[in-house]
Parts: C-alpha cells; sequence; structure tokens
C-alpha cells in the first residue's frame, strides 16, 4: 500500500505549511492525484487519518481529487482520455501519445486555523 507513504508526505507538507503560517489547527487538506499514480482515494484518507492523529491535523478532511490520464495525439493532436492505459489515438490510430495530465500527485491547499 504505497499510499501511506504518499499520506506521510502529505501530513509533512500540511504540517510545513500550518507551521509556516502560525496555525494551529488543519482542518482540510486538497490533493490533486492523477489517475496514472494508482492512489486510491479511500486508502490514502485512511493512512493519512492514522498518521494524522496526535497532531494539529488529526480530524482534517482530506479531499482528494482525480485528474484524468489525458493524452494528446502528436500526429492528429486530438486531445482524449486515456482509458484502460491504452496509449493509442482515437481519431488516427497512432502510437504517439503525449501525456498531458493524470501523473500529478500535488497537494493543492491546506486550510488552517
Amino acid at each position: 500500500m504505497h499510499e501511506m507513504a504518499i499520506a506521510q508526505g502529505i501530513l509533512e507538507i500540511a504540517l510545513d505549511t500550518a507551521a509556516s503560517h502560525g496555525a494551529g489547527k488543519i482542518t482540510r487538506v486538497r490533493v490533486l492525484a492523477g489517475e496514472l499514480t494508482g492512489v486510491v482515494p479511500e486508502a490514502l484518507d485512511f493512512g493519512f487519518n492514522a498518521l494524522a492523529a496526535g497532531t494539529i491535523a488529526a480530524g482534517a478532511c482530506l479531499a482528494v481529487q482525480v485528474i484524468p490520464l489525458m493524452g494528446r495525439c502528436r500526429d492528429c493532436g486530438q486531445l482524449d482520455n486515456i482509458s484502460k492505459y491504452r496509449f493509442i489515438c482515437e481519431q488516427c490510430g497512432s502510437s504517439a501519445i503525449d501525456i498531458v495530465s493524470g501523473r500529478e500527485l500535488t497537494v493543492e491547499s491546506v486550510e488552517v486555523e
């Protein structure tokens, strides 16, 4: 379960952000997780809550937005959702696909009190 390691990183970022702003409590952490990362939001939430216990992030809401895997064909320029990791252009059949979204794993924001 790689979500536990990811949750640890998210918690560290949130705690550092809160400390740099002199906050006493973290209420919400927003995360963007690309489909290609394979992150299971429920497992990430479980890991985050377990690690946050006893910190100023205890009870914080972890809001995970899954970003779809999208690719652009280098041959025809078509932008499409890549389903089932099939990197083939639906328009022209080319396999020259550049990933434009779906790889990100970012803490978008940390809400504090």
